[in-house]
């Protein structure tokens, strides 16, 4: 088989793991945390290689689940499948996570835009899962990879 399909499938993996300290839904950052910005980044770093940690065994569970291997192709229907049930509520999950560390002292604004970014991206991967997926559909977390991984939140962006 040709690596198209297999690059796509580790693509969408690939955006899910860069959105994963990203996205979520709801307020924005608290300012009463305590944390410094490294011990924030490095809090923050935890909770998204752990959560990427996660959707790799999610994957590995559903490619089982569904008789499928790297060399093979998921469906459309799978791919959303994997959008729905293993990569956004994971995403979700590490956005949750990165929001309750609360904001460091003076990078209110930083984060609060990284995570109201990441929730606007969720929200739209989650309204239309197909466009998530598909090759054309194109990336909604983007613009907010960037924002992440320049904050330092690097396991958030690149996703281990």
């Amino acid at each position: 088989m040709s690596k198209g399909p297999v690059a796509s499938i580790f693509g969408l993996l690939a955006i899910a793991l860069i959105a994963a300290g990203c996205g979520g839904g709801g307020d924005t950052t608290s300012t009463t945390a305590t944390l410094t910005k490294a011990e924030f980044l490095k809090q923050g770093n935890q909770v998204c290689a752990e959560g990427n940690k996660e959707i790799n065994a999610g994957y590995e569970e559903f490619l089982k689940k569904n008789h499928l291997s790297h060399k093979n192709q998921p469906t459309k229907a799978q791919k959303e499948e994997l959008a729905e049930t293993v990569v956004l509520p994971g995403i979700a999950k590490q956005v949750e996570g990165v929001k309750a560390l609360g904001a460091p002292s003076g990078e209110e604004e930083q984060v609060d835009a990284i995570v109201e970014g990441a929730e606007e991206a969720l929200e739209e991967a989650e309204e239309d899962p197909a466009a998530f997926v598909s090759e054309e559909g194109g990336d909604p977390f983007k613009e907010v990879d960037k924002l992440t991984s320049a904050y330092g939140l690097t396991a958030c962006s690149e996703g281990e």
